[in-house]
């Protein structure tokens, strides 16, 4: 068998391989667009019709409550004060505590926290030295609420998380007070900041979460689904989270996971909890939403490694810990949430395949001889699955453009590249991570604080 030959036969291989596994993801994706689609028509065609759609001035006389906002740090020296300043100033709320953990082996951020002089900013010192898990983190601001609770002789109405690098939006603590009585559980979309000096890899969050906070989430809780927490921009009722810390010996939040923010909603939700996922526009017609944002990773280590958390914690480890739920909703989106590595593989051979013919095609412009055709199952897989492309490019650039305008739905296109070479590398260092039985500790990555604070 020829070199050219046996090239050949793996390039065919490959290619069958991806182009099955794509054709099976693009027909789950289409499913979800479909649902979508007709959910908006109905809701449309009906309620729309009767009710005036909501914004956010239906929150001027929301009811009072005292929410506290859960904001671990460790090594957030760097952003920690402005963030605080920040959200002092922007939310628009009577009654809120910022409880801020950090740790004893970290003077630098609690310096920074000590130089907030409010007293609705509580600095706690965790009391052990970090890092230690984020969720361990979490468990310890939870134990110094309860202990805030008694010594002011009150009960938070909720519990609201938010990471050291995030820009709130004014809004967020009415519409948690409004509607938190009605649900356990309210995540609102998280919508990551352009950063100019990263249109390719902090570019690409953007149009991920464009479309999976804009079109997924929403499809999530339309068929039944518990809706994950992003770790950021969410509220937890104060019962419920009490409920689940009561069955968890006082840790409510999983310690030793890499996604412990995704895990605590669908907990809740097996809990029989109410999970919301809200998209409140700031003004009726006008684009913008109440929402959390940030920046994120602007460099490929950092998003291989944020990613690898994620692929980690949600597709290998968080499956031994949440199993499959109840419902076939439930079953579907994890069944979708657990595609990642399988995904990635699947990039990968279709990469590798697309070189390999190049290789073949480039050999007969030199005079070689031409490959052979297609086996008609492998022609007529990549018909289908190009037609397929094409509507999953169309919808990638719509949302984003809905969110961060032409430009950048038009740039979403190529960045799709960009977010399958990140897929890849993060899929090979979680299942490293994985192996190596995980994370033992925080593993972060660095942040900046937005100088975008207009409202």
């Amino acid at each position: 068998m020829s070199v050219a030959t046996l090239i050949e036969r793996v390039a065919v291989e490959l290619s069958l391989f991806a182009a099955a596994g794509f054709l099976l993801f693009a027909l789950d994706d289409l499913l979800l667009d479909l649902i979508f689609a007709g959910r908006r028509l109905w809701r449309w065609a009906t309620i729309y019709r009767r009710f005036v759609p909501a914004d956010a001035g239906m929150l001027r006389d929301t009811p009072p409550g005292w929410m506290v906002v859960l904001i671990p740090a460790w090594d957030e020296a760097a952003v920690i004060g402005a963030m605080l300043r920040a959200t002092l100033e922007r939310f628009d709320h009577e009654d809120y505590t910022l409880l801020v953990g950090h740790y004893r082996n970290d003077p630098a951020t609690a310096a920074a926290i000590a130089g907030i002089d409010d007293p609705r900013v509580v600095a706690v010192d965790v009391g052990v030295d970090g890092p230690t898990t984020k969720a361990d983190c979490l468990n310890r601001l939870y134990a110094a609420l309860v202990r805030l609770e008694t010594a002011q002789g009150r009960r938070a109405a909720a519990v609201v998380l938010h990471d050291a690098e995030d820009l709130v939006h004014p809004q967020e603590l009415r519409l948690f007070a409004r509607l938190i009585e009605r649900a356990g559980v309210i995540q609102l979309p998280v919508v990551p900041l352009v950063d100019p000096r990263s249109p390719w890899i902090g570019g690409h969050y953007c149009d991920e979460f464009a479309e999976s906070h804009g079109k997924e989430l929403v499809v999530r809780e339309a068929v039944g689904a518990a809706i994950p927490l992003a770790g950021v921009g969410c509220a937890i009722a104060r019962d419920a989270l009490g409920r689940l810390a009561s069955r968890e010996e006082g840790r409510p939040f999983v310690g030793g996971s890499m996604t412990e923010d995704y895990e605590m909603g669908l907990r809740l939700g097996a809990l029989g909890e109410r999970t919301l996922f809200v998209r409140l526009p700031v003004m009726r017609g006008e684009p913008g939403v109440v929402a959390s944002r940030g920046h994120f990773p602007a460099t490929l280590d950092a998003a291989v490694r944020q990613k690898a958390r994620w692929l980690g914690g949600i597709a290998l480890s968080g499956w031994d810990r949440m199993g499959w739920g109840h419902g076939w909703g439930e079953h579907w989106f994890r069944m979708r949430d657990r595609r990642g590595p399988l995904a990635a593989l699947l990039l990968l051979a279709g990469y590798v395949a697309a070189l390999l013919w190049s290789q073949l095609w480039l050999a007969q412009a030199l005079g070689a001889p031409a490959p052979h055709p297609l086996p008609t199952l492998l022609a007529v897989l990549l018909r289908l699955t190009a037609l397929l492309l094409v509507w999953r490019v169309v919808m990638r650039a719509l949302f984003t453009a809905s969110a961060y305008g032409l430009g950048e739905g038009l740039m979403s296109i190529p960045r799709m590249v960009v977010g399958n070479v990140v897929a890849i590398l993060a899929a090979k260092r979680a299942l490293v991570l994985h192996l190596g039985g995980g994370p033992k500790q925080w593993d972060k990555t660095a942040h900046i604080f937005p100088t975008e604070t207009a409202r």
